[in-house]
Protein backbone atom coordinates (compact mmCIF):
# COMPACT_ATOMS: atom_id res chain seq x y z
CA UNK A 1 0.00 0.00 0.00
CA UNK A 2 3.03 2.58 1.02
CA UNK A 3 3.83 2.16 -2.88
CA UNK A 4 0.86 3.70 -3.74
CA UNK A 5 0.99 6.33 -1.40
CA UNK A 6 4.07 6.96 -2.77
CA UNK A 7 2.77 7.30 -6.25
CA UNK A 8 -0.13 9.65 -5.27
CA UNK A 9 2.30 11.84 -3.68
CA UNK A 10 4.38 11.96 -6.72
CA UNK A 11 0.94 12.73 -8.56
CA UNK A 12 -0.05 15.30 -6.13
CA UNK A 13 3.43 17.46 -6.16
CA UNK A 14 2.81 17.24 -9.73
CA UNK A 15 -0.87 18.70 -10.06
CA UNK A 16 0.44 21.25 -7.41
CA UNK A 17 3.53 22.40 -9.92
CA UNK A 18 1.56 22.16 -12.46
CA UNK A 19 -1.10 24.40 -10.77
CA UNK A 20 1.87 27.10 -9.67
CA UNK A 21 2.76 26.98 -13.63
CA UNK A 22 -0.55 28.03 -14.91
CA UNK A 23 -1.07 30.41 -11.80
CA UNK A 24 2.37 31.85 -12.84
CA UNK A 25 1.67 31.93 -16.23
CA UNK A 26 -1.64 33.89 -15.50
CA UNK A 27 -0.21 36.23 -13.80
CA UNK A 28 2.60 37.27 -16.09
CA UNK A 29 0.16 37.56 -18.73
CA UNK A 30 -1.53 39.86 -16.66
CA UNK A 31 1.79 41.88 -16.03
CA UNK A 32 2.72 42.11 -19.74
CA UNK A 33 -0.05 44.13 -20.71
CA UNK A 34 1.41 46.91 -19.06
CA UNK A 35 4.33 47.02 -21.34
CA UNK A 36 4.54 49.12 -24.40
CA UNK A 37 3.27 47.24 -27.41
CA UNK A 38 5.91 46.17 -29.03
CA UNK A 39 7.86 43.77 -25.59
CA UNK A 40 4.62 42.56 -25.60
CA UNK A 41 5.17 41.15 -29.18
CA UNK A 42 8.03 39.40 -28.22
CA UNK A 43 7.28 37.72 -25.35
CA UNK A 44 5.72 34.73 -26.41
CA UNK A 45 2.80 32.53 -24.93
CA UNK A 46 6.29 29.82 -25.14
CA UNK A 47 8.53 32.38 -23.44
CA UNK A 48 6.34 33.27 -20.73
CA UNK A 49 5.64 29.53 -19.76
CA UNK A 50 9.17 29.27 -20.04
CA UNK A 51 9.71 31.76 -17.46
CA UNK A 52 7.02 30.92 -14.98
CA UNK A 53 8.70 27.60 -15.21
CA UNK A 54 11.97 29.02 -14.25
CA UNK A 55 9.74 30.99 -11.42
CA UNK A 56 8.47 27.76 -9.89
CA UNK A 57 10.48 27.04 -7.21
CA UNK A 58 11.57 30.70 -6.03
CA UNK A 59 15.18 30.30 -6.22
CA UNK A 60 15.28 33.05 -9.42
CA UNK A 61 13.20 35.43 -7.42
CA UNK A 62 16.27 34.99 -4.43
CA UNK A 63 18.52 35.29 -7.23
CA UNK A 64 17.39 38.61 -8.72
CA UNK A 65 16.88 39.63 -4.88
CA UNK A 66 19.99 39.52 -4.60
CA UNK A 67 21.28 41.02 -7.49
CA UNK A 68 19.19 43.91 -7.08
CA UNK A 69 21.17 43.87 -2.99
CA UNK A 70 24.58 43.99 -5.29
CA UNK A 71 23.28 46.57 -7.28
CA UNK A 72 22.60 49.05 -4.76
CA UNK A 73 25.28 48.59 -2.97
CA UNK A 74 28.11 49.15 -5.79
CA UNK A 75 25.66 52.09 -7.37
CA UNK A 76 25.84 53.33 -3.35
CA UNK A 77 29.67 52.86 -2.85
CA UNK A 78 30.40 54.35 -6.53
CA UNK A 79 28.14 57.73 -5.75
CA UNK A 80 29.78 57.83 -2.26
CA UNK A 81 33.19 57.66 -4.07
CA UNK A 82 32.15 60.80 -6.44
CA UNK A 83 30.83 62.65 -3.87
CA UNK A 84 34.25 62.14 -2.09
CA UNK A 85 35.96 63.20 -4.92
CA UNK A 86 33.63 66.00 -5.47
CA UNK A 87 34.23 67.42 -1.54
CA UNK A 88 38.11 67.39 -2.18
CA UNK A 89 37.60 68.94 -5.51
CA UNK A 90 35.68 71.53 -3.47
CA UNK A 91 38.64 71.70 -0.70
CA UNK A 92 41.66 72.05 -3.42
CA UNK A 93 39.50 74.85 -5.09
CA UNK A 94 38.42 76.85 -1.81
CA UNK A 95 42.74 76.35 -0.65
CA UNK A 96 43.55 77.94 -3.79
CA UNK A 97 41.33 80.69 -3.53
CA UNK A 98 42.39 81.43 -0.23
CA UNK A 99 46.12 81.48 -1.00
CA UNK A 100 45.24 83.43 -3.88
CA UNK A 101 43.27 86.40 -2.00
CA UNK A 102 46.44 86.21 0.65
CA UNK A 103 48.75 86.25 -2.29
CA UNK A 104 46.73 90.02 -2.92
CA UNK A 105 46.72 91.31 0.29
CA UNK A 106 50.82 91.55 0.39
CA UNK A 107 51.21 91.79 -3.50
CA UNK A 108 53.17 95.00 -4.24
CA UNK A 109 51.11 97.12 -7.07
CA UNK A 110 53.53 97.15 -9.65
CA UNK A 111 53.87 92.90 -9.01
CA UNK A 112 50.23 92.53 -9.52
CA UNK A 113 49.24 91.56 -13.30
CA UNK A 114 52.27 89.22 -13.09
CA UNK A 115 50.85 87.79 -9.79
CA UNK A 116 46.89 87.81 -11.76
CA UNK A 117 48.52 86.21 -14.75
CA UNK A 118 49.97 83.39 -12.56
CA UNK A 119 46.86 82.86 -10.31
CA UNK A 120 44.93 82.82 -13.44
CA UNK A 121 47.17 79.79 -14.69
CA UNK A 122 46.97 78.29 -11.07
CA UNK A 123 43.37 78.26 -11.50
CA UNK A 124 42.93 76.90 -14.92
CA UNK A 125 45.24 74.01 -14.19
CA UNK A 126 43.25 73.11 -11.12
CA UNK A 127 40.04 73.16 -13.22
CA UNK A 128 41.55 71.40 -15.68
CA UNK A 129 42.71 68.78 -13.37
CA UNK A 130 39.54 68.80 -11.45
CA UNK A 131 37.96 67.90 -15.04
CA UNK A 132 40.31 65.46 -15.81
CA UNK A 133 39.41 63.51 -12.68
CA UNK A 134 35.58 63.83 -12.87
CA UNK A 135 36.01 62.15 -16.60
CA UNK A 136 38.01 59.42 -15.00
CA UNK A 137 35.47 58.73 -12.14
CA UNK A 138 32.40 58.86 -14.68
CA UNK A 139 34.38 56.49 -16.84
CA UNK A 140 35.35 53.96 -13.91
CA UNK A 141 31.75 54.15 -12.76
CA UNK A 142 30.02 53.36 -16.19
CA UNK A 143 32.83 50.49 -16.62
CA UNK A 144 32.00 49.48 -13.40
CA UNK A 145 28.03 49.36 -13.91
CA UNK A 146 28.44 48.49 -17.22
CA UNK A 147 30.46 44.93 -15.39
CA UNK A 148 27.66 44.36 -13.04
CA UNK A 149 25.32 44.37 -15.93
CA UNK A 150 27.00 41.87 -17.39
CA UNK A 151 27.30 39.75 -14.12
CA UNK A 152 23.46 39.92 -13.73
CA UNK A 153 23.38 38.67 -17.19
CA UNK A 154 25.57 35.95 -16.66
CA UNK A 155 24.23 34.60 -13.50
CA UNK A 156 20.69 34.67 -14.81
CA UNK A 157 21.35 33.04 -18.41
CA UNK A 158 23.11 30.10 -15.52
CA UNK A 159 19.75 29.99 -13.63
CA UNK A 160 17.96 29.37 -16.43
CA UNK A 161 16.32 32.64 -16.81
CA UNK A 162 15.03 32.64 -20.79
CA UNK A 163 16.11 35.77 -22.77
CA UNK A 164 19.05 36.32 -20.59
CA UNK A 165 22.58 35.92 -22.24
CA UNK A 166 25.17 38.45 -22.06
CA UNK A 167 24.94 41.30 -24.89
CA UNK A 168 25.11 45.35 -24.92
CA UNK A 169 22.18 45.32 -27.52
CA UNK A 170 20.17 48.26 -26.07
CA UNK A 171 16.59 46.69 -27.47
CA UNK A 172 17.65 43.40 -25.80
CA UNK A 173 18.89 45.16 -22.55
CA UNK A 174 15.70 46.78 -22.53
CA UNK A 175 13.79 43.60 -23.02
CA UNK A 176 15.81 41.92 -20.36
CA UNK A 177 14.85 44.81 -17.87
CA UNK A 178 11.19 44.06 -18.67
CA UNK A 179 11.45 40.84 -18.39
CA UNK A 180 13.35 41.77 -14.73
CA UNK A 181 10.65 44.11 -13.91
CA UNK A 182 7.92 41.04 -14.41
CA UNK A 183 9.50 39.10 -12.24
CA UNK A 184 10.08 42.07 -9.22
CA UNK A 185 5.99 42.77 -9.54
CA UNK A 186 5.51 39.04 -9.79
CA UNK A 187 7.54 38.25 -6.79
CA UNK A 188 5.53 41.36 -4.69
CA UNK A 189 2.61 40.12 -5.91
CA UNK A 190 3.33 36.70 -4.41
CA UNK A 191 4.83 38.09 -0.84
CA UNK A 192 1.32 40.06 -0.24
Amino acid sequence: MDVYAGVYDAQSDSTKQQERHYYLLSELQTLVKDLPSSFQQRLSYTTLSDLAHALLDGTVYEIVQGLLDIQHLTERNLYNQRQKLHAEHRGLKQELARKHKEALLVCKSHNLAVLKANQQAETESLEHRVREEQRMMDEKIVGEMDQKVTDQQNTLEKAGVPGFFITTNPQELTMQMNQLELILKLQEKESQ
